[in-house]
């Protein structure tokens, strides 16, 4: 681009007559221009120069960059400029300005553009080994090669990309990342020795690449087939137990299993044993010690060559305790009712506790789910399952010995002592009574229906082999609900009949020997509520002491018996 300006001042002749008037002088037209010169093109880094014209002469000439890269030194001044061109990433233009100033201070410019041609130095692709440090590496060493020695020749560039291939070496080898500086890869399992070579691809910032390649030797192994059966596991009795062989190694990557227990013990059925990935339940054992169980896989490769291994499956006593589950055989979501273990909603009781393995459970009687029981007769003998007529029922999980009520009959307080309908006050010996209340109608005395009489009455009897009979703590009596009875209420109607109906006080409240903190009589501090359990719904709620709710006694197997 070649431009001219010319500032033209034009001075007009100034005629003035004095008398008969006189000839007078006439100024010239003055005017300035200046050339840039053409517009030109050189390598980046590389020095030009810049000479421009100016008429007329004697001026001075001022430069300075319009747009593009920045030259250094400028702006400046100078009939003739020695410039070196930037050092830039692509090709690029600088438009250059020069102004210049005649010697009467008349101006004019003019603008060149300089095209700066980008000169790219390609990259260096180094690869150095910096893993195994020591020797030759073996099978399962990782092997580390590094491009951190790369460089771009480039004075500002660097390099932005690496990328790794495998050009030669057995397929086993796997990398996980192949573009990063450095590349790590695991030795083979190999039968032979062999070679792996590995090409590197670096590229600079300005889209340059160069490659290298490094090839390395890689060792046959003595053994072959590499046998792994796993960690050893620490599990808890009707767990479902893993075995896992996968992990073992062949040459080929292809191989077949074999396990067998190899230790004493209980003998376990596994449900495959030719299969690598399998699977048993820990099986129950007598007594609260740990046991174990030893398992080999044998493992054998394609070309038949085989290894082993053993692993060690320790096996504890389930926590179960010596509570009953709650009898619940269904799982829910948030509106309605869906198969136990689905993975949105876990954990649900029915998945858990004793009802969840009741299928493995040995049991001394019989019951709803994992409840087990035994009935008996007043004399305390053990009596079938389909026995009608029983007087109480061993609960063999906890322990306990329940009393069976009796059938409802007659009038209050006209009734047997166990009768079903009879209703008691909360009054015990030693225990934060209140009022008893007046004669009653709600139990066989005449004096008071507080259940502290119903106590001495049966344990005076020795009812049932005992006389160390009592009122039911909170959790006892809660831990004999059964949340799946089809009895109307929350106990098994085999094992506990006779149960009022609602109508008759519109409640099935029984009391428990937990007294409440809800309230006191307001006179001496005396605290007058106790919990009660509701057998329709299992709720519990606070009742006075002086109101009256059903009682079954309990006492503990052993102690005290007759």
């Amino acid at each position: 681009m070649l431009k001219k300006s010319v500032l033209a001042l034009g001075l007009a002749s100034v005629l003035s007559a004095c008398g008969g008037g006189s000839d007078g002088d006439e100024s010239p037209n003055i005017s300035v221009s200046v050339n840039a010169g053409p517009d030109i093109s050189v390598n980046e880094k590389t020095e030009f120069t810049l000479k421009p014209l100016g008429s007329p002469s004697g001026g001075v000439f001022s430069w300075q960059v319009v747009s593009g890269p920045e030259l250094e030194g400028f702006p400046q001044e100078g009939e003739e400029l020695a410039v070196t061109a930037p050092d830039v990433k692509g090709d690029s233009q600088v438009e250059l300005k020069v102004s210049y100033t005649a010697p009467d201070g008349s101006s004019a410019s003019d603008t060149l553009v300089v095209n700066v041609i980008s000169v790219n130095l390609l990259p260096s692709a180094k690869i150095s080994q910096t893993a195994p440090e020591e020797g030759t590496a073996k099978y399962a060493d990782t092997i580390t090669l590094s491009a951190a020695e790369s460089v771009d020749n480039d004075e500002n560039g660097s390099i932005v990309a690496y990328q790794w291939e495998m050009l030669e070496g057995p397929a086993t080898i796997k990398a996980e990342r192949t573009d990063q500086v450095t590349l790590s890869f695991v030795h083979p399992l190999l039968a032979e020795a062999d070679t792996v070579k590995w090409q590197l691809t670096v590229t600079d910032d300005e889209g340059a690449s160069a490659t290298s390649t490094k090839q390395l030797a890689l060792v046959a192994n003595d053994q072959l087939v590499l046998a792994n059966a796993g960690s050893d596991q620490q599990v808890q009795e009707l767990d479902s137990v893993t075995l896992d062989a996968t992990q073992s190694v062949t040459v080929d990557g292809q191989f077949g299993c074999l396990w067998e227990q190899v230790s004493n013990g209980s003998a376990v059925a596994l449900a495959d044993e030719r299969a690598c990935k399998t699977t048993f339940m820990a099986p129950l054992k007598s007594g609260n010690q740990a046991t174990s169980i030893d398992f080999k896989v044998t493992v054998t490769d394609s070309a038949q060559r085989n290894g082993a291994d053993t692993v060690n499956i320790e096996i504890l006593p389930k926590p179960l305790g010596k509570l009953n589950d709650s009898g619940t055989t269904k799982c829910y979501n948030n509106t309605s009712e869906i198969s136990c273990g689905n993975s949105d909603f876990p954990g649900q009781d029915a998945e858990l506790g004793r009802d969840a393995v009741v299928q493995f459970l040995p049991k001394s009687g019989e019951g709803n789910q994992a409840f087990d029981f035994t009935k008996f007769s007043e004399e305390f003998e053990p009596l079938t399952a389909g026995a009608t007529d029983f007087s109480c029922v061993l609960d063999n999980v906890t322990g306990l010995i329940w009393e069976v009520k009796e059938v409802t009959a007659g009038t209050l307080p006209n009734t047997s002592t166990r009768n079903a309908q009879n209703h008691y006050t909360w009054y015990l010996t030693g225990g934060a009574n209140v009022d008893p209340g007046a004669a009653n109608t709600t139990c066989p005395q005449n004096n008071h229906c507080g259940v502290q009489a119903l106590i001495d009455t049966v344990n005076a009897a020795s009812f049932c082999g005992g006389n160390n009979w009592r009122l039911p703590t909170y959790m006892e009596l809660a831990n004999l609900l059964d949340h799946n009875s089809s009895g109307g209420y929350l106990l098994d109607p085999n094992y506990f009949p006779n149960v009022p109906a609602e109508a008759l006080l519109g409640h099935q409240y029984y009391w428990t020997t937990q007294t409440s903190v809800d309230g006191t009589d307001g006179k001496d501090a005396n605290l007058v509520r106790a919990l009660v359990i509701d057998m329709k719904t299992g709720n519990d709620v606070t009742r006075n002491k002086s109101q009256t709710a059903y009682v079954r006694l309990v006492r503990r197997y052993g102690e005290d018996d007759q």
